[in-house]
């Protein structure tokens, strides 16, 4: 990693930068990305936090990504980041290798495979040739190679050179400013998706008072929601990794129907991590709204299913009395992403993962950081179709009364 550089940005989100900048060190690429077109949304909805779609036609995977923030370029920025780093991952450009497991790590430093994510249907074969990509274990240090089929995101024909064992999902693929700040955001989203694939197979517990929490971003969002009449509902989904995670559900307050919100987020500054939880709720909303993404099933959009949805919130609304407490979440923040990277490592190497691999998808010339992160030992999301239960899940769901 290079020297450390301050943060420039600390609003909505942790950057080296503001929006601003980030924006016009990539909007001269956007059409070489294939990127079209950044739209608000924000409009179309009546909570008023900003939200934008950026759409790819050509896309080797969804064709429109999302974006929100607590201001428009914050909201912009994000959504283009989301398209830019998806594009890396479709066209990657890192050493390969084609070899079986058993082969392979007589040369080299390999992935725990037992401990990577398995899927339905699929069978690890440890003799079978597959593809390998090159990437670094943040822990050691040293060159680890990684299954193709856990990074590339071309989802236009079968895994290249894979066998079909491992999910082939977008989780813990970042961008940023710098490398460092990429990766961060990657091991952020692994974190949080393993803590709510574990609050799910747990019991939900009590959700945290909303109006105890001081934070001023915060309080801005959890303010819109209210004036637009929205329940809000906010579950502390800390795992035993030690960092700051939430879970967020927004419905219509009263009986009145209409479409539901959730979102989740991850941050060692816990305010981040909450404000990250909310924003994202107010945009799935507008996602079923606006019928922006291409990847949801058009039976989401029906009234039974939307219904459906909003019963589940409200039920849990309910049996959720508000007792927590956010003061009590844990927080971190440091000026640097080298001293974040730092931190996070240790609070996963104490949860017990042993391994923190990254593979560096940028390209030189396009100003951005890109990032794939896989930590052998996380859960995946759980709402995967093909998702199966790892260890983590079921002694979560196992240690319920």
């Amino acid at each position: 990693m290079p020297k450390a550089q301050q943060k420039g940005y600390v609003l909505d989100t942790h950057r080296l930068c503001d929006p601003a900048q980030t924006l016009a060190s990539v909007r001269p690429h956007l059409a070489e990305m294939g990127i079209t077109r950044i739209a608000n949304l924000t409009g179309l909805d009546r909570v008023g936090l900003p939200t934008v779609m950026v759409t790819r036609p050509n896309s080797r995977s969804v064709a429109v990504a999302l974006g929100k923030g607590l201001t428009l370029e914050a909201a912009q920025a994000s959504g283009v980041m989301e398209a830019v780093e998806t594009w890396h991952a479709e066209r990657i450009t890192r050493p390969l290798r084609a070899a079986s497991y058993a082969d392979l790590r007589q040369e080299v430093l390999v992935a725990d495979v037992e401990r990577l994510p398995q899927v339905t249907g699929g069978s690890f074969n440890p003799h079978g040739r597959m593809l390998w990509v090159e990437g670094l274990d943040l822990v050691s240090g040293q060159p680890h190679w990684l299954p193709l089929e856990m990074v590339d995101t071309d989802y236009t024909a079968r895994p290249c050179g894979g066998q079909g064992a491992f999910p082939r999902t977008t989780n813990g693929l970042a961008s940023g400013n710098s490398l460092a700040e990429a990766t961060c955001h990657a091991i952020c989203e692994l974190i949080e998706r393993d803590a709510i694939t574990l609050w799910h197979h747990a019991s939900p517990g009590p959700r945290i008072d909303p109006a105890a929490i001081a934070d001023p971003r915060c309080r801005e969002a959890l303010e819109r929601f209210e004036a637009a009449g929205l329940r809000a509902g906010i579950w502390n989904i800390t795992s035993d990794v030690g960092v700051a995670a939430f879970h967020c559900m927004i419905c219509e307050d009263g009986a009145r129907p209409g479409h539901i919100g959730i979102g989740s987020g991850c941050h060692p500054d816990r305010g981040i991590a909450l404000l990250r939880a909310l924003t994202e709720a107010a945009q799935t909303r507008l996602t079923y709204i606006s019928g922006a993404r291409d990847d949801l099933d058009p039976e989401e959009f029906t009234p039974q299913a939307s219904a459906g949805r909003t019963q589940y919130v409200r039920g849990l609304l309910e049996r959720s009395p508000a007792a927590a407490r956010f003061e009590d979440c844990p927080d971190y923040s440091s000026p640097s992403f080298e001293e974040d990277l730092s931190w996070l490592l240790g609070k996963l190497a104490g949860a017990g993962m042993g391994q923190a691999l990254a593979v560096d998808l940028s390209r030189p010339g396009l100003g951005v950081a890109v990032v794939r992160a896989v930590i052998p030992g996380l859960e995946a999301p759980h709402d995967d179709p093909d998702y199966i239960p790892g260890p983590r899940a079921r002694a979560a769901g196992e240690a319920l009364p």
